[in-house]
């Protein structure tokens, strides 16, 4: 574990009107960076709105929300990369995030491995972000899913396994790795780009079961 790797920012959203989506009238997409210890704990079944920090919540609850996917966070090095192509400046909580990282290879990173974050808190990887029209809207990128989608550095969402309270500047710690290869990055070319990999996907047991339905579907297994 790379010493170094901590939460550079902890990200809430501000709800604001989503004209990107049809039937959802809010999104919580515009996240910025809170001052302070922020609550973390697990949201429960999705279809609520309710995320992991204290504070935040999600408006299209069809497709966000819950235990699965309770915190979401990005690489501030996967940031500075975008910064670069898109030419304009991304601030922390840019793309959404809850957590902006630095020095930790959220991307690289197994499913159902876990970090411990500061004192309490423990979070395992459980997939990948899938991009939407809102994430493309709130860009104002044409084509911008499909860019994201071949650059297949989606950031990861997590599931609270104890909880507590975070901060930005709290070290992160991976305290666990499963033995399978299956990464964040790997998950999501698998269900986008690349389905010869859907099956490898299996060897992850932390996947939420909507994953591991899709890809026994997409297989036959």
């Amino acid at each position: 574990m790379d010493v170094s790797a901590q939460v550079l920012s902890v990200n809430i959203g501000r709800p604001r009107p989503n004209p990107w989506k049809r039937g959802v009238g809010l999104t919580g997409i515009d996240k910025r960076p809170v001052v302070g210890p922020v609550a973390v704990s697990a949201p429960g079944v999705p279809g609520t709105g309710a995320v992991g920090l204290a504070g935040d919540r999600v408006f299209d609850v069809k497709n966000h929300g819950g235990d699965d996917q309770a915190v979401y966070a990005y690489a501030r090095e996967d940031l500075d990369g975008w910064q670069d192509e898109l030419g304009r400046e991304l601030g922390n909580g840019s793309f959404g995030e809850n957590l902006t990282t630095l020095g930790l290879d959220v991307n690289g990173a197994l499913i159902g491995e876990r970090w411990r974050i500061g004192p309490d808190v423990v979070l395992e990887v459980s997939c990948a972000r899938v991009p939407c029209g809102t994430f493309q809207g709130w860009l104002e990128r044409d084509g911008w899913i499909r860019r994201f989608t071949e650059a297949a550095l989606p950031g990861a969402y997590l599931r609270v396994i104890e909880p507590g309270e975070l901060r930005a500047g709290d070290a992160v710690e991976v305290v666990h790795r499963p033995s399978h290869d299956v990464t964040v990055a790997r998950s999501f070319r698998a269900v986008t780009t690349e389905p010869e990999l859907l099956p490898s996907l299996l060897a992850a047991e932390a996947l939420p079961e909507e994953i591991k339905d899709l890809v026994r579907r997409r297989v036959g297994a």
